[in-house]
């Protein structure tokens, strides 16, 4: 366990970091969305990008792990509805909520983690795990979050608007361009490898302090607006789906894949359930302010699942390894 929990701990201690600064106003919550832009722009499309290029396009996009992660996700997501949809909790919230619950953070902290764990193949699911949850988990949240009002014209609207977002992210594209190169085994010119090296380097550390400074602003920005104390029950079960039903849920699917005769092999499931047992994504407080959500509820649970993550998720590496 000492042997994971040095892996485990520099990164939490980065995220660590990233908050306290941003609550001691060390970092002014002004800069916080300059660390953003520079990570999700800039740096990780990078890191993803290199990943890409290193790994057989095989594993890119290994119908067997997709077989089994999408259908995970799209549980959790039906499961975290029904269960939170009460007189308070109506779609637009409940929707985030199950977002929050099945999109782990795996672009700005499972990807670097995970390679420092268990070696650069396990990049490869990975980063399939990365376009199943932003292409599909993400919009189909987005979609049910308009059912309040608008019903279902609202819904496939809000869909092709989710959709439009993530042609507009770089990390899909940058995936896309570094499985190009691994599949027609094109080697960028060594200057400009240099400079993708470069970023791709800054991409961690940068990204997993700013990941700290943003769960500070989004809990600081949520305190200012409420009015009250804030039920456990809003918060609690579901970042035990996250961090417990969900990892669950994607290993006794595999094990079952497997045992019907799909081609999954032990490792990749491994490195899907690893994935599945992250902290919930950052970026989901983010969705969730723009769309009019409970942004004080998202910004809790992503809080809790990342501070507990720590205990967690290292435990389920030694379980698995």
């Amino acid at each position: 366990m000492l042997d994971i929990l040095q892996v485990t701990f520099p990164f939490f201690a980065l995220v660590l970091c990233g908050y306290l600064a941003a609550r001691r106003r060390l970092l002014p919550l002004e800069a916080i969305g300059g660390l953003n832009t520079f990570v999700l722009f800039f740096a990780l499309p990078c890191m993803l990008y290199r990943f890409g290029a290193g790994t057989p396009i095989a594993q890119l996009f290994d119908p067997a792990a997709l077989v089994v992660y999408l259908p995970c996700a799209l549980l959790m997501v039906a499961g975290t509805v029904a269960f939170s949809l009460n007189a308070r909790i109506r779609w637009n919230d409940a929707a985030f909520g199950a977002l929050v619950a099945a999109f782990p953070n795996t672009g700005f902290m499972g990807v670097p983690l995970l390679v420092a764990l268990l070696g650069a193949q396990a990049a490869g699911p990975a980063i399939l795990t990365i376009l199943i949850d932003l292409v599909i988990t993400s919009s189909l949240c987005i979609a049910l979050s308009r059912l309040d009002a608008a019903g279902q014209h609202g819904a496939a609207e809000a869909a092709r608007k989710a959709l439009r977002g993530v042609a507009a992210n770089p990390m899909p594209w940058a995936i896309g361009l570094g499985a190009l190169s691994s599949g027609l085994g094109l080697v960028p010119p060594r200057p400009v490898g240099a400079f993708i090296g470069l970023l791709a380097d800054a991409a961690s550390p940068v990204a997993l302090f700013t990941i700290g400074a943003v769960l500070a602003r989004s809990q600081m920005v949520a305190a200012a607006q409420e009015q009250g104390p804030m039920p456990l029950a809003d918060v609690v079960p579901v970042s035990v789906a996250k961090l417990v039903v969900h990892p669950l849920l994607v290993l006794g699917a595999g094990r079952l894949a497997m045992l019907a005769g799909l081609p999954l092999d032990r490792f990749t499931l491994t490195v899907m359930v690893l994935v599945a047992a992250l902290p919930s994504a950052s970026n989901v407080a983010l969705l969730a302010e723009r769309f009019g959500a409970d942004n004080g509820r998202i910004a809790r649970i992503i809080l809790l699942t990342t501070a507990a993550a720590f205990v967690t998720f290292s435990a389920a590496v030694a379980i698995l390894r």
